[in-house]
């Protein structure tokens, strides 16, 4: 039992904020409850089925980071992953080095690219080989195509320049080709074709071998303002045609220098006493051998010879002249 415990409590003490005797009863009361020796403890914690699917998710996460652990390590093997690099790509301070076979299934932009000093660089494709060349603002201006049939370049100059880069062997453009190389040699049997006129200060001939100009179906015409000039230092100079040769100088004459000059098969004439010429091959038998003939020339320009006599034989009208 509780002991009771009564206060008085005055009118004078019951002002705002003091205690009433019932509220006073009632702490007095809280304080005097009896206590257990034992007091009750409730555990804390994850139990039952929770804990096992705790143990079970840890144990899922460990095997996880196992097995990435183990494929990370094996990718790391495969593709030789090094300091430098992985497998032929090695990077170094100029650059990216390939070694062996590469093959890109993405464009590759690169500023240079280099082959090794004891290997050649070798491009290749199982379809065309293009390179382009674009301004700042993307356009194309330059394509180079290595193709199956035929290996084509478009751009607005095309030059191929000599090793030292300095002299330009070959140029092309819409307006010329320039062929800068000391010596141009045409090795096919059908030689050099041109379907216009050809401009040169100088045609050669190979050492030991014979330059020859030919017309096959047409004619053959050679022009200078200041004159053409064959030579021939060591050998002869022949020419040979069909029908007519013709040596025509409009203001000038033509001037045949040489230690001996032959007409061979010219018509020859005969003298007689009546002064008429015949047109026999040969003197009379009873006359005397003729051993010296005549140069003659008739009106039309034929040439015929003519017995040489004291005075001069050839007549305008003889029959080799009006008969021919």
């Amino acid at each position: 039992q509780m002991d009771e415990k009564w206060i008085i409590i005055s009118e004078e003490d019951r002002r705002p904020g003091a205690m009433t005797r019932e509220q006073y009863i009632l702490a007095t009361q809280q304080n005097s409850l009896p206590r257990t020796e034992h007091p009750q403890f409730y555990p804390v914690g994850i139990y039952g089925w929770r804990k096992r699917c705790l143990y079970f998710f840890v144990l899922l996460l460990l095997v996880t980071m196992i097995v990435n652990l183990a494929m990370t390590i094996w990718i790391l093997k495969v593709m030789n992953f090094t300091v430098d690099g992985m497998g032929n790509l090695r990077v170094t301070k100029k650059g990216i080095r390939l070694e062996g076979i590469s093959e890109f299934l993405l464009p590759l932009y690169v500023k240079e690219i280099h082959s090794r000093k004891d290997s050649p660089l070798v491009l290749q494709s199982d379809r065309n080989v293009t390179v382009n060349a674009r301004n700042h603002m993307g356009q194309l201006t330059g394509q180079l195509t290595v193709g199956a049939d035929a290996v084509e370049a478009q751009c607005k100059r095309f030059e191929v320049r000599a090793s030292d880069g300095g002299k330009v062997l070959f140029s092309a453009d819409e307006d010329e080709i320039i062929i800068g190389a000391d010596r141009l040699k045409v090795t096919g049997t059908e030689g050099a074709v041109f379907g216009h006129s050809v401009e040169t200060p100088h045609i050669r001939a190979e050492p030991s071998q014979d330059l020859k100009l030919e017309s096959p179906t047409r004619s053959l015409v050679m022009e200078a303002p200041r004159g053409v000039q064959v030579n021939a230092a060591a050998g002869d100079l022949k020419a040979t045609c069909r029908k007519e040769l013709h040596l025509q100088s409009t203001e000038g004459e033509i001037f045949l220098n040489a230690d001996t000059i032959r007409l061979g098969n010219l018509p020859m004439g005969s003298f007689s006493s009546a002064s008429s010429f015949s047109s026999s091959s040969s003197p009379s038998s009873s006359a005397p051998r003729q051993t010296i003939y005549e140069l003659c020339a008739c009106p039309n320009g034929k040439l015929y010879l003519s017995p040489a006599g004291a005075g001069s034989t050839c007549q305008s009208s003889s029959n080799i002249c009006l008969w021919s």
